[in-house]
Order: structure tokens, then sequence, then C-alpha cells
């Protein structure tokens, strides 16, 4: 089960409404070991696509190195689809390379400023796709 705080909730799906039609993508971390999701950092989705997503290389070494200084992991890798539901696709599967990681995944696809999106988060370990509970609390 992810347990994340409504502040991160919101800011993930803030993102995926703001580069709508494109997809957003990004990281929450948190401290090693804990799986608890606290700090939000968004990423560049490098492809400017609305069908697929991917980290700047230089980005994505930028943070690792953050992580390893701050003794930190991502909890959270997320992306939006913007045409689909919120449900790994095959590249996505392909390219899902931290099996500690919540993998969520929210749906711009057919919702206006107003409807709420879908928020999934889903584990993939060596191409296996487990959709797991999302509960969102106000504080830990």
């Amino acid at each position: 089960m992810l347990t994340i705080t409504q502040a991160l909730h919101d800011q993930i799906v803030a993102h995926a409404r703001k580069d709508h039609p494109d997809e957003a993508c990004g990281v929450v971390a948190g401290p090693a070991g804990t799986d608890r999701p606290e700090r939000f950092v968004p990423m560049l989705n490098a492809a400017r696509s609305p069908t697929f997503y991917e980290f700047d290389s230089t980005d994505l070494l930028k943070l690792y190195r953050d992580l390893d200084d701050r003794d930190e992991e991502p909890v959270v890798i997320y992306h939006s689809h913007t045409a689909t539901e919120a449900y790994p696709s095959r590249t996505d599967i392909s390219y899902a390379n931290e099996p500690g990681a919540h993998y969520v995944l929210v749906s711009t696809a057919d919702t206006d400023s107003t409807a709420p999106f879908q928020f999934r988060s889903f584990r993939i370990v060596e191409g296996e796709v487990t959709e797991e509970e999302v509960r969102v609390v106000q504080a830990y």
C-alpha cells in the first residue's frame, strides 16, 4: 500500500494538470529504507510528448547524486497518461527499474479542470505489475 500525504498527492496532480497535453513526470523522494514519500521532485519530460515520458539524462544524474547526498531514495516515481487510463503501458513496464518504488500514474484523459483525476499506484518488479491501494493522509 502507498501512503502519501494530501499535499504530495495534490502536487503530483497539479503537475500532471500543468503539463497536459504532454505527459508529466517526477519523483517523490524519501529517507532510505522508510518507504515514506516526503520530498516532491518534479522533472522535465525530455520527450515533450503526450504519449511518452523520458527523464532528461543530466537531470536524472543530478537527482541520483542529490538522493545519495541526502541518504534518500525514490519512493514514488510518477507520470501522467494524457489519453489513456492510469495503468502502466508496455513501455512503462519495460523502463521500470526501481523494484522498491511505487509507480504512480495519473490520467488526465477526458477530464476538465474541475474533474477528479485517476490516481493509481503500482509495484512493477521484473515485468510483473501489481496494483496497490493508495491511502491519502493529512500527515504522517
